[in-house]
């Protein structure tokens, strides 16, 4: 499976100038904030579970300077470990502001191994990324990019996402954004969806804002997932829909821990 998300899991940031703008400030989040979700795939017109999701963030440090790590596993249960085995693992530094520092997405799905790799630095008011990513040969290849603008990774994007004020944004309004992988740069669009309530797997139903991420390579806009936040200071993924090339997948919130400020988008 590919998790081009959450990739991923989801996003969003505002375009900003590089060198010292693309800092933003941390509202929702803490380091020791772990949190798990079970998994589901669309298999013969049935859902099945088929492994698990854990999200963790931590205090870490990258070049000898403060910052924070993020890590992402999607694990296959033994059902689906028989079947199709995947290890996916994404890793993530950032300064304590959220700019980012550098990722890596290793993937094992079936007899599948992949790595994507992005090394960030800034300089002369643009962004520098030092690319890599390992095809399924084990063939490595190297690229380098630059932008004028803020350019963010699938999980940088995420913690950038739950940091955002949304109190006015509009149903349809969208945001676009650069992200970056070992291969390419590329532009994607972040449709708001409006509020729904959702109950996830913890017992629980939560008030939800919802949106739609869309890659627009080749100017043909495909939806790559839908997810739903927590309508309060957490903007808490409890939900996320996957549009795979060969099928859906669904994550949906379990449990979690060290969780900064209180859930007031639970329904009673």
């Amino acid at each position: 499976m590919r998790w081009r998300i959450v990739s991923t899991m989801v996003l969003l940031m505002i375009s900003a100038a590089a060198c010292g703008q693309c800092k933003y400030p941390n509202t929702a989040f803490l380091p020791g904030e772990s949190i798990n979700y079970d998994l589901y795939f669309h298999w013969n017109f049935l859902w099945v579970k088929v492994g698990s999701t854990q999200f963790t963030i931590k205090t870490s440090s990258y070049n000898a300077q403060q910052a924070l790590r993020t890590d992402i596993l999607f694990k296959s249960n033994k059902k689906c470990e028989a079947i199709f085995p995947m290890r996916d693992t994404l890793i993530s530094y950032t300064t304590p502001d959220l700019e980012p520092l550098y990722f890596r997405k290793g993937a094992f799905e079936g007899k599948r191994y992949t790595v994507d790799e992005v090394w960030y630095t800034y300089s002369d008011g643009q962004t520098h990324m030092r690319q890599r990513f390992r095809n399924t040969d084990g063939v490595w290849s190297n690229t380098q990019s630059v932008s004028d603008d803020c350019v963010n990774d699938m999980l940088n994007i995420l913690l950038l996402a739950r940091s955002k004020d949304y109190s006015t944004m509009k149903a349809g309004q969208r945001i676009t954004y650069k992200m970056v992988s070992g291969r390419r740069l590329s532009s994607q669009v972040l449709i708001y969806k409006g509020k729904e309530n959702f109950k996830a797997n913890d017992g629980h139903t939560y008030r939800c804002l919802v949106f739609s991420l869309l890659d627009d390579k080749e100017k043909k806009e495909k939806e790559l997932l839908r997810f739903y936040i927590t309508d309060d200071a957490n903007h808490l993924p409890v939900r996320i829909d996957f549009n795979l090339k060969f099928g859906t997948a669904k994550a949906y919130f379990l449990n979690g821990t060290g969780v900064r400020n209180p859930m007031t988008a639970r329904v009673k």
